[in-house]
């Protein structure tokens, strides 16, 4: 097996107040930019203080952003090239590599939400997945925020960041999560193995309830998605089964349950239907869907929501075998609807119908929230920077979005439009697997026959749920995309 990482990893601590005093501090300042001076910009000034520059005014990332507290302000970038760029300095210094704290100073002007996008980039922007059994590079450890003499003049006290600064570690250690669970290698991450650390990432917090269901327990109940897609591996598939319930730790209910349904796929082949072999390596992340459920889970439950949350995430590995599902195939869902197989490398919502249609029954929630990399349609549509949000109720989905723009995740609501039900029925099934039309459209039309009249949001992060190369406080492969937008948006 592969040296990984204990998950969920340790990520940089954060705290906020007056200056701190003693050895190996590095000096370091946030700073408006002005004049010659760009956004992001980092710099080691005459003093030997660093010094990282943003915005004077905040930018729109989106048109559904229409109001200033939907603004990009830029500090979340500035947070991780901070990080990054003094990180490389600890990695080089062998004390402090050991010791050391980075202690920023804030500029005269600034509010909570500057401070919550700050924390964020300096926890998400520090962290990385490497498997060695060599030294791995030190990272920037604590980092404390200094506030200015005349700060309480905004209208703001030290409460209020401080309550900032727990906001951002909640939102950031919940991006980092993600990530562990989607770039562990694909020859360790096996069903079982997503299953333990689920359950792992929860274990020490009061209400929460886990149930790990095996094969046995799927072909009882009539998993017969999540089945059909196992069947070509030697390791089975499973169901994670989390339930948070604010009445377990005396606290009353004020919101409705919301199932959350994360697609958890360790490893996609795409069966008989074989993927190219360029790429296929990213395949491990195919699970990305599940990685933020589980993640964005736990921080839910960590800040005692107060509604009850289930997060199911089926999970099974599509591998090819003599016993693989084909082109063709007719599959029995939990509840009874019939899929005609036509591509077995769009098995995501294969196994993802059967969780709705789980959840939906059992839960009777307010709506059944669906998180995937499911479509390359979806990436066409949008680029890979910005997820789909399909949504039975506009506003909702308009909601997500907004909230998401919030804590530096882009979405945009796309349609559902009647004429396209059609294609969704087949001929020979209750429903067909891959409809005709607009892909992800279609995939979103296709999971709503699960739901049982439950209203649906389904968040398709096939585009900006993988990243090629860092941007901002974004690392290679695995991003962790959703897990912040959910929290943010079941919270608030």
């Amino acid at each position: 097996m592969a040296p990984i990482p204990n998950i969920p990893q340790r990520v940089t601590n954060v705290t906020i107040g007056p200056r701190a005093e003693g050895s190996e501090i590095i000096e370091a300042q946030v700073k408006v930019a002005a004049g010659s001076s760009a956004p992001g910009e980092v710099e080691l000034d005459s003093t030997g203080q660093w010094v990282v520059r943003v915005p004077a005014d905040p930018t729109r990332p989106l048109d559904l952003s229409d109001g200033r507290e939907f603004l990009e302000d830029g500090w979340r970038g500035a947070g991780a090239k901070l990080v990054r760029r003094i990180g490389k300095v600890v990695d080089g210094h062998p004390v402090r590599a050991k010791k050391h704290i980075v202690q920023v100073h804030l500029p005269e002007e600034f509010t909570p939400d500057n401070v919550r996008s700050l924390v964020i980039g300096l926890i998400v922007g520090n962290h990385s997945f490497v498997t060695t059994n060599k030294r791995k590079p030190a990272r920037v450890r604590d980092v404390h925020l200094v506030l200015p003499q005349d700060f309480e003049s905004s209208g703001f006290d030290t409460a209020d960041y401080v309550a900032a600064v727990k906001e951002g570690k909640a939102l950031g250690k919940a991006t980092c999560l993600s990530r562990d669970l989607a770039n562990a290698p694909a020859n360790v991450k096996s069903p079982e193995w997503l299953a333990t650390q689920a359950k792992k990432a929860v274990s020490d917090i009061e209400g929460v309830k886990v149930r790990l269901r095996d094969a046995a327990w799927l072909k009882d109940k009539g998993f017969g998605g999540v089945l059909a897609v196992g069947k070509g591996s030697s390791r089975p598939p499973m169901l994670i089964e989390l339930v948070w319930d604010p009445e377990k730790v005396d606290l009353r209910r004020r919101r409705r349950t919301v199932v959350l349904v994360g697609k958890g796929v360790t490893f996609d082949t795409g069966g008989i239907s074989v993927k190219p072999a360029a790429g296929m390596d990213t395949m491990r992340t195919d699970m990305t869907g599940g990685a933020s459920v589980i993640a964005a889970f736990r921080a839910l439950a960590e800040q005692k929501v107060p509604r009850k949350i289930v997060a199911l995430i089926p999970t099974a590995e599509n591998m090819i075998d003599g016993n693989s599902y084909r082109p063709g195939d007719v599959v029995e869902h939990y509840g009874g609807l019939t899929s005609e197989v036509t591509n077995t490398d769009a098995e995501g919502r294969m196994i993802l119908a059967d969780a709705i249609s789980y959840g939906a029954k059992k839960y009777k929630p307010v709506a059944v929230v669906t998180v995937a990399t499911l479509t390359g349609a979806a990436k066409v549509a949008l680029g890979l920077r910005t997820g789909a949000v399909f949504a039975d109720n506009w506003g909702a989905g308009v909601k997500l979005a907004r909230r998401g723009a919030t804590v530096g995740e882009h979405w945009w609501p796309m349609p559902m439009q009647d004429y396209l039900e059609e294609n969704v029925n087949s001929k020979i099934a209750d429903v067909r697997q891959t409809p005709k039309g607009p892909g992800a459209t279609t995939a979103a039309m296709f999971l709503r026959r699960f739901t049982r009249g439950v209203p649906l949001i389904h968040l398709d992060i096939a585009g900006p749920g993988r990243a090629e190369s860092a941007y901002d406080e974004v690392t290679p492969v695995g991003t962790g995309f959703g897990a912040r937008t959910l929290v943010q948006w079941l919270i608030h």
